[in-house]
């Protein structure tokens, strides 16, 4: 039978951190090394970003490459990546899905979604500030000013918790509106200034993806080169930190250097991402995709990949309505994007989706209507002294407590999955039905037994507890169990437990009533 994951560090890399598994380092190299050739074609395609970027300044994609032309024609013209506009814009939202993406999932297994929130809001202040040291619209000083800003905001929220009785949510949210406040004041400021109205850093607010200049692009291309090279360097230590943050450090790894390192690139990444997406939206461009990608994988180098996918698909959704449309920002068009995806896999997920739980829950609720039918079976020819493996019609309907009609429904839902066969008025076991009849009842007072005799229950308290735990008890666990019981042969009850290998056989004569001591010492 296999075992439930213990926590949330097996749900995602199971085994990954058994202290005592020789091979945990070599697997999580491997992964290391499977993300590289995935990440491989993305480094050289951001290096070349780097060099290549030229000026682009308007409201939206749209504004750069306006026409009258309709859907398709706007489509073709949009794929054929002719227009510089085009390839930039297109650019800046490959680069900032790839970064939030990757970041955000590490986000999202350290359960700091609201850390980004914070963060983003945090660097407003340094964006102002930047602007107000360089006299203008630099992208560096804008950078360097709201990375700073957003470390000062994460070092409060730590100082806060480490010497206050707050909890670290409440630090946050204190944090996020407080920076957030204070860069709103100094952007009011600076709109008052003789050059305020034409510096265009009102578009940080709201964002404004189409306004991506070449030092934007750039900018962007190194961050996300780094925060893709780090996270291919430091794979294992940031997965083991993520998980298990106690083992790590028992370990000798730099816990505390690590996680700063990880808060600086995503202060990093917040910062290239608002000239797109805006403080409000940038950050569900961090925790959409990765949350998506939670959702469809239990493995983390597949959550980053598929984090990173969804990041880059959304910008380019996001990049594509915006030319198409007429007026239509980019930024949250992206958000939107990103948005459906996870409700694809919210609703659709195989796993964990809605769809896919909704249809097993119907599944087993189907197979307990089934299992609940073939044990009545089981009871009425148990009554009849396992004579002819035949029960009337009547006598099913009678013991199910429903109408003919109904039992009729139910005889040839058992049919078609060849547990019965239907005979005028008598209602017949198949092989298989016979065995798992058996394998229902031998579950069922196994139960019970082990009830009464390891948890002292009273035999008349057991019955409804062996009825929910029949269905789902795995063969590991019966064999356990008939082991600890000494192969027992009765009930509390006094009823027989009937083997289904015998049954399978076919030797009724095995179910007849044991000597008395009702168990046998060993089986063959």
């Amino acid at each position: 039978m296999n075992r439930e994951p213990a926590s949330e560090v097996e749900r995602v890399v199971p085994n990954a951190f058994e202290r005592r598994d020789p091979t945990c380092t070599q697997r999580v190299g491997d992964n290391a090394l499977h993300l590289f050739r995935y990440a491989r074609p993305a480094l050289c395609f951001l290096g070349l970003l780097a060099f290549t970027a030229a000026p682009l300044h308007a409201a939206n994609v749209n504004d750069l490459a306006a026409g009258d032309d309709g859907f398709w024609a706007q489509a073709a013209r949009f794929a054929s990546l002719t227009d510089p506009s085009v390839r930039y814009a297109l650019a800046g939202a490959l680069l900032l899905g790839l970064s939030c993406g990757l970041l955000g999932g590490f986000i999202v297994v350290r359960k700091m979604a609201l850390v980004g929130d914070a963060l983003s809001h945090a660097v407003l202040p340094g964006v102002a500030a930047g602007f107000l040291w360089a006299g203008t619209k630099d992208p560096l000083a804008i950078f360097v000013g709201a990375t700073i800003a957003g470390l000062l905001g994460t070092a409060t929220v730590s100082a806060i918790t480490a010497t206050t009785r707050l909890k670290e949510d409440t630090a946050l949210g204190l944090v996020l509106t407080s920076y957030f406040a204070l860069g709103i004041c100094l952007l009011t400021m600076i709109q008052r200034l003789p050059n305020g109205n034409q510096s265009g850093i009102g578009t940080f607010l709201f964002g404004q993806a189409a306004a991506l200049g070449a030092d934007d692009i750039q900018l962007m291309a190194i961050v996300t080169t780094a925060a893709v090279g780090v996270i291919i360097a430091g794979y294992k230590e940031l997965l083991v930190t993520s998980f298990d943050p106690g083992f790590a450090r028992a370990s000798g790894l730099p816990v505390g250097l690590i996680h700063h390192t990880l808060m600086f690139l995503l202060a990093a990444a917040v910062v290239i991402a608002l000239q797109a997406v805006g403080v409000v939206l940038v950050s569900a461009m961090l925790i959409t995709p990765a949350a998506a990608a939670y959702l469809l994988t239990d493995r983390l180098h597949r959550l980053l990949l598929l984090a990173a996918a969804f990041g880059v698909m959304s910008g380019v959704v996001g990049a594509f309505g915006s030319f198409v449309g007429h007026g239509l920002p980019t930024g949250p068009l992206m958000v939107l994007a990103a948005s459906a995806v996870f409700a694809g896999a919210f609703l659709f997920g195989p796993r964990h989706g809605v769809a896919a739980r909704w249809w097993r829950q119907r599944c087993q609720r189907a197979r307990t209507r089934r299992e609940n039918a073939l044990k009545a079976m089981f009871h009425l020819w148990e009554e009849d002294n396992f004579g002819p493996e035949g029960v009337a019609l009547a006598d099913f309907a009678q013991r199910r407590r429903c109408t003919l009609e109904e039992i009729g429904v139910i005889v040839r839902e058992l049919a078609r999955h060849d547990f019965v066969t239907l005979d005028r008025e008598m209602v017949y076991f198949t092989p298989a039905g016979r065995l798992r009849a058996g394998e229902i009842v031998r579950n069922h007072r196994l139960w019970e037994l082990y009830l009464t005799e390891s948890a002292n229950i009273a035999p008349d308290h057991v019955h409804d507890d062996a009825e929910r735990i029949e269905h789902v008890l795995g063969e590991a666990t019966v064999r356990a169990l008939e082991r600890r019981l000494n192969y027992a042969k009765l009930d509390p009850h006094g009823k027989i437990i009937p083997s289904p290998r015998e049954l399978h056989r076919g030797e009724h004569d095995a179910l007849e009533r044991p000597a008395a001591g009702g168990r046998e010492g060993d089986r063959s």
